[in-house]
């Protein structure tokens, strides 16, 4: 794994956590599906113009379409949508816990539904996340956690968890900012109904608003999804995923940070099990260097 890759594997790692923060903040001044869609409006837009400027085509193949398609719905519509309507009720630092999860649940999806084989340590992996989300959130309950939050996030990362199972093994194959955009506009496509009938178009005008939108368009928007495009192309999908491992570390450090959310003892040993966990089933996968003698 050279330098380029673990440069583009923290910011990646960095750009997806600080996502929950940004979220978080949106939700309190604006309706979650409405701003979600608007942001997939903007960056979808922008992704396809850039693309189309640096001669990219839109003439996708199936497996691309396909992709688009799966991703823009089970990504982009429902694993967000559900994890921005939950921040309305939960702190951003749970959020990204929960999201952390998915290595772990398709991991698990893939050894019980699709008989993949999981060596000693990636079960031992399994086995820890499942512990740490366990006591991450035995902590929350008794701390008043609200349930309908917890529950929309788990949707979503079972969302999510689906897109990524649906689509192994696919590849780019080319046009790669054109597909992400065009993911994105099938996101906002699949929102802007279920945001207009249920929800009231409602939004406090601020700069606290202005910049958590503007940077969720641009930064987990747009580049975070790109650069994990290009980091997969570059090492691929099995080492790329490692990087997941810290995602529990950023998502709470950030919203720590920003936020001010406080976490007890038993959220910091839940999050270091949970990423010895991720950590653990992503290197089980690692094919072994064999030298020749």
């Amino acid at each position: 794994m050279d330098l380029r890759a673990l440069l583009m594997g923290l910011t990646f790692a960095l750009m997806w956590s600080s996502a929950f923060t940004s979220a978080r903040v949106i939700v309190a001044y604006a309706p979650p599906l409405s701003a979600l869609a608007l942001r997939f409006v903007i960056s979808g837009l922008i992704g396809v113009g850039i693309a189309w400027a640096l001669g990219q085509s839109a003439r996708l193949t199936r497996s691309q379409w396909r992709a688009v398609v799966i991703f823009g719905i089970c990504q982009n519509a429902l694993y967000l949508g559900f994890y921005f309507m939950a921040m309305q009720w939960i702190e951003a630092s749970l959020a990204a816990i929960i999201a952390s999860t998915m290595p772990l649940l398709v991991a698990l999806a893939g050894w019980l539904v699709f008989r993949d084989r999981l060596p000693l340590l990636g079960v031992a992996g399994l086995i820890a996340g499942m512990i740490g989300v366990m006591l991450i959130m035995g902590g929350r309950l008794q701390g008043g956690v609200d349930l309908t939050g917890v529950a929309f996030c788990v949707l979503g990362v079972i969302s999510l968890s689906v897109a990524t199972l649906a689509l192994r093994g696919a590849s780019s194959g080319g046009n790669l900012l054109m597909v992400v955009g065009l993911q994105m506009l099938v996101g906002a496509a699949a929102l802007w109904p279920v945001a207009l009938w249920f929800e009231e178009q409602t939004v406090v005008w601020n700069w606290q608003l202005g910049l958590a939108f503007a940077y969720t368009v641009l930064v987990p928007g747009l580049a975070a999804t790109l650069i994990w495009f290009m980091l997969v192309g570059r090492i691929g999908a099995v080492r790329a995923a490692t990087y997941h491992f810290l995602n529990p570390f950023f998502g709470v450090a950030i919203a720590a940070m920003l936020l001010g959310e406080r976490l007890s003892w038993l959220d910091v040993l839940g999050v270091v099990i949970v990423a010895a966990g991720i950590l653990a089933v992503q290197l089980s996968k690692q094919r072994p260097l064999h030298t020749g003698s």
